[in-house]
């Protein structure tokens, strides 16, 4: 059976909010909670990114049995992985070990910022693939070194541990990020609903347990709202994978998505009131292997959308 899951977006609300979200998303029966980890929003309408593992910290407090997952966290650029480490160790303390770390090769919108070269796509990949190996050292407990091609740890030692190794999850665009992380025996995070990288992540050694992703539902109970809601928010989902990562910031996403129509955006993500179109846009993760899939609001109406979950949308799902 599936697990489904609430995606806490950052950058789309300031950190009280997410604390009410994380709560009600718990009570609401929940089984995970994804939390995005940037620095920037995607584009200006979004207006919030508070710094996501102080908020984790505090939703660590504040439930009790939820899992928790960061969707994803890049430890290749404005974050060295020995803190990473750190924090991810901590957080899997406070949470009594319900969270599993999310890692990615992040994007140049959050990662130029420390001012350094923005590394190729096989650059990023190499890189990611050493910080897996260096993590999952420092996770052995005592002091440990490092020294790879683009990471270097030096005498470090992460005192407080969880009980059990914080899990880890690699974000896949494609088949061959999927099958580092298949190879590397930790989990898989994708936003494409792509039976080819669940595939290559199981071909390659991986749990289909350990599969995540998660669906934009632009819910409102008028139509035209919910269509432009996901138009105004969600618009810059629709450049890909393979230009979402090479845009430096706000106002490159403004400028190469000003052209998409509110029509555009709403032949990609379910919205409106009608249950069935989101449930199939669940059901095509699912189809495609995936095994916890996080629902992502895009509107602010919170107890709408989960009397809507609640009572239409999850009836329709297995």
């Amino acid at each position: 059976m599936p697990t489904y899951g609430f995606k806490l977006m950052t950058e789309l609300h300031g950190p009280a909010a997410l604390l009410r979200q994380a709560r009600a998303a718990e009570e609401h029966g929940f089984g995970f909670l994804g939390i995005s980890d940037h620095i920037h929003p995607w584009l200006d309408s979004h207006e919030h990114s508070p710094f996501a593992w102080s908020v984790l910290g505090a939703i660590a407090e504040v439930t009790e049995s939820v899992e928790l997952i960061t969707m994803v966290t890049c430890p290749t650029g404005r974050y060295h992985p020995a803190v990473v480490a750190q924090m991810a160790a901590t957080i899997g303390v406070m949470s009594d070990g319900r969270f599993t770390l999310g890692l990615g090769t992040g994007e140049l919108l959050n990662e130029h910022v420390t001012g350094r070269r923005w590394p190729t796509s096989d650059e990023r990949q190499e890189h990611l693939g050493e910080v897996i190996e260096a993590i999952q050292s420092l996770y052995e407990g005592g002091f440990r070194s490092y020294r790879g091609r683009h990471v270097d740890i030096v005498d470090t030692r992460i005192y407080d541990l969880p009980d059990t190794p914080v899990p880890l999850a690699i974000a896949a665009g494609g088949p061959r990020a999927a099958t580092l992380a298949g190879s590397a025996g930790v989990g898989l995070v994708a936003t494409d609903a792509d039976s080819s990288i669940v595939e290559a992540f199981t071909a390659a050694g991986g749990d289909r347990a350990r599969t995540y992703t998660e669906v934009s539902l632009a819910w409102h109970q008028d139509e035209d709202e919910g269509r432009r809601l996901a138009h105004e928010r969600f618009r810059f989902g629709a450049l890909g994978w393979t230009v979402l990562p090479e845009l430096p910031n706000v106002t490159n996403f403004v400028a190469a998505t000003e052209l998409l129509t509110p029509e555009q955006v709403g032949e990609q993500i379910p919205h409106g009131p009608d249950p069935k179109q989101h449930a199939d846009a669940i059901k095509e993760y699912l189809d495609a292997g995936f095994e916890h899939v996080a629902v992502l609001p895009v509107g602010d109406d919170l107890d709408g959308f989960l009397r809507f979950w609640d009572d239409e949308l999850l009836p329709l799902l297995p």
